[in-house]
């Protein structure tokens, strides 16, 4: 009968260990011992992800900010190409450890975890300079003779759908990106972030933004990370709050031209 205790309690200390064991790693660890950051990314949004035309390398905000994480971390890193309408999936099938800069919203937060915002977004809309006597302010873009062209899969595509009802609205698949329709005369008004209109402006100069009080939906940006990893959370927040209070984030903002 003495033996009873002691199975009983050599059960008792195996159950936790079992459990640890049975526990899947985190993908902090992960990274930490293959050596590579995986980063899901887009690469068609100015100035945040864009590929160089020279190099054919990803540069922007974003690309900075993941290449500063991965060397704090002192890893590689690894661009997993993606796009708008897949970038959630990639998380949750574990093709990436991490996303650059996703707007923060409730839908994407049902299925994946946010990190805390290193940016934030706000939506205007923008036309050619020669359509802009047509438009004045967010209500006159609502009629049924305009085309609103948006990208597929983007939050833009679901606020275009809320903000003008009347209106036509076109989705196009990435590659192809709704300010293209724009340009090419296939839509009068696409919208996007502030963020990515003052650089589209900069890049196409007949590309304007039309008068409107202020920009709507304003809402942060942040990396996307696995919903059940709350290690690997822990360790991107707390790396994002050390990199604000160090002036890293403020820097590389002011070298995009992006308004902290």
């Amino acid at each position: 009968m003495r033996l009873l205790p002691r199975l009983l309690g050599l059960l008792g200390l195996l159950v936790p260990l079992a459990a640890a064991e049975a526990q899947p790693a985190s993908n902090l660890q992960r990274v930490l011992e293959s050596g590579t950051l995986r980063v899901g990314t887009t690469g068609d949004f100015k100035p945040m992800s864009f590929k160089d035309p020279g190099s054919g390398d990803y540069v922007g905000y974003d690309i900075d900010v993941v290449r500063q994480l991965a060397e704090d971390m002192g890893v590689a890193i690894q661009f997993v190409p993606t796009d708008w309408k897949t970038l959630v999936n990639g998380i949750v099938a574990d093709k990436y450890d991490i996303t650059t800069s996703a707007s923060l919203n409730v839908q994407r937060a049902k299925v994946a975890g946010f990190s805390e915002p290193y940016v934030d977004f706000g939506t205007v809309p923008m036309t050619l300079r020669g359509n802009l006597e047509q438009f004045q302010g967010w209500d006159s873009i609502d009629r049924p003779e305009v085309t609103v062209a948006v990208t597929l899969g983007t939050v833009f595509e679901q606020q275009a759908r809320q903000f003008f009802p009347n209106a036509k609205i076109v989705a196009v698949e990435s590659p192809a990106r709704d300010f293209q329709e724009v340009l090419s005369g296939r839509a009068l008004v696409a919208i996007t972030s502030n963020v990515e209109a003052a650089s589209l402006k900069e890049a196409y100069p007949e590309l304007v933004t039309v008068p409107v009080d202020q920009a709507r939906a304003r809402r942060p940006g942040a990396f996307l990370l696995p919903q059940s990893d709350q290690v690997w959370i822990n360790f991107v927040n707390h790396w994002v709050r050390l990199n604000h209070a160090n002036g890293v984030l403020g820097e590389l903002q002011k070298k995009w031209r992006i308004a902290d």
